[in-house]
């Protein structure tokens, strides 16, 4: 997990450019996403979080985004009742 607040705009660009991030997250909500995501984008700097792949994401404890990735966000309801 590489943290918005900790990284330059630049390194983190090169990161997603080079396809090595694919996810974001919001640190406090627990919530990660597509990083073209609408309600990802509204996030302060200070709550995002960037993931790997989504293996990455599920293992620190974040749930699919209900916007941007629905169909994964209705299995993860019906798996955490």
């Amino acid at each position: 997990m590489i943290r918005h607040s900790e990284i330059s705009d630049e390194d983190l660009n090169r990161l997603i450019k080079s396809k090595l991030v694919w996810f974001g997250g919001h640190r406090t909500l627990k919530i990660y996403g597509s990083l073209a995501c609408q309600s990802g984008k509204r996030m302060k700097r200070e709550n995002r979080v960037f993931f790997i792949d989504e293996a990455e994401a599920l293992k620190e404890g974040y749930r699919p985004c209900g916007n941007c990735m629905k169909e994964k966000y209705k299995v993860w309801i019906f798996l955490n009742k």
